[in-house]
């Protein structure tokens, strides 16, 4: 199979959530299909996307004619079953590889390759038991926050801990999952790097933006962020680097604190992430195009920004505020056709241009 694929071919996508659905529709406009694999009935993606299986990770003869179905397989988001990884990848390309989903799968290996690379990243222990959460205590110190090895997201799967006597109480919080321990960073901001590697390794990255959490959950990314010029280079940079390291394919988001000393990597994401939709706004190709590009083996966009954006997610009763928001000049909306709007649950967001 050759890597450049036509349109008219048919791109499968691992999860049918809101990242799904926009890149669904994303390879729409470049003349492909989608072929969404998820668990869950009835999900975001499905309804833009030209076919949908639903079926669990570990069912083999749905994952076998879902691959036989497809020219190209990706994801759109890290904690796929390793087994379901084995058996597509027999069958048909994985883009982005497995390397970068092992490495992303779990936060110490994550951890541990970044500073393989000679990247900074916060002070970090393996956490298994009450006595390693105790010895990394006393290397680390306080305050220092707990997080599952694998599975979090969004604020999930972490505990504080400012004293050492919620030490416990954190561990408890961890339902005996394997943890790591990680220091606190002292950062005057947090920022993302949405960054892009082709087949033939060319790299592409999107101007850094800057991220503000409430509850561990995004709430706003503004284009431009706040840095120097040579911050803003090293943290391009260093995007490249992860890329070529892990010989990258697709779009990745690099989430980064801004330290008074220099650029600390948070985490890494194998897949369009949710600070880079400002792009859909501020691009002529956006990320998940950007993203289709890649994975289909076609030449990148630039990722040049022509507009200052402010992206802002609409979570849970947010979704309220849509008609209101359709009003407002200037203003992008996308919505996710989620079902039930509950606290914590992401629902659509809005791009808005600053002219």
């Amino acid at each position: 199979m050759s890597d450049l694929l036509a349109p008219g071919a048919v791109i499968g996508i691992l999860g049918g959530g809101q990242l799904g659905r926009m890149l669904s529709v994303a390879a729409s406009r470049l003349g492909f299909r989608c072929h969404i694999y998820d668990p869950s009935p009835q999900p975001p993606a499905g309804d833009v996307a030209a076919q949908v299986t639903t079926a669990q990770w570990d069912d083999t003869p749905a994952l076998r004619a879902f691959a036989q179905s497809v020219d190209v397989i990706t994801f759109e988001f890290e904690n796929i079953p390793a087994a379901t990884l084995d058996l597509l990848e027999s069958l048909r390309p994985v883009r982005p590889g497995r390397q970068a989903l092992a490495v992303s799968q779990d936060r110490v290996s994550e951890k541990e390759f970044l500073a393989g690379l000679g990247l900074r990243v916060a002070p970090f222990a393996p956490v298994t038991d009450a006595a390693s959460l105790t010895a990394a205590l006393a290397r680390i110190g306080t305050p220092a926050i707990l997080k599952t090895a694998r599975l979090g997201y969004d604020g999930k799967g972490q505990a504080r801990i400012m004293h050492p006597d919620q030490a416990e109480a954190a561990l408890d919080a961890m339902q005996g999952a394997p943890a790591v321990l990680e220091g606190f960073v002292q950062f005057e901001r947090e920022v993302s790097v949405i960054a892009a590697r082709g087949v033939t390794g060319e790299v592409a990255c999107y101007d850094p933006g800057e991220n503000v959490h409430e509850d561990g959950i995004l709430r706003t990314t503004t284009l431009p962020a706040q840095l120097t010029p040579s911050q803003h280079v090293d943290a391009v940079l260093l995007a490249g680097k992860i890329l070529n390291a892990l010989d990258y394919v697709g779009v990745m988001g690099v989430e980064l604190f801004v330290a008074h000393d220099g650029l600390v990597v948070n985490e890494i994401a194998p897949r369009v992430h949710n600070s880079g939709h400002w792009t859909q706004a501020g691009c002529a190709v956006d990320q998940f195009e950007q993203h289709i590009r890649a994975v289909a083996g076609w030449p990148l966009g630039n990722g040049v920004r022509h507009m200052d954006v402010v992206m802002e997610n609409l979570i849970g009763p947010d979704i309220d505020r849509v008609p209101e928001l359709a009003r407002v000049a200037d203003v992008q909306i996308h919505l996710y056709g989620k079902g039930a709007a509950r606290p914590g649950r992401k629902m659509g967001h809005v791009n808005r241009v600053i002219r």
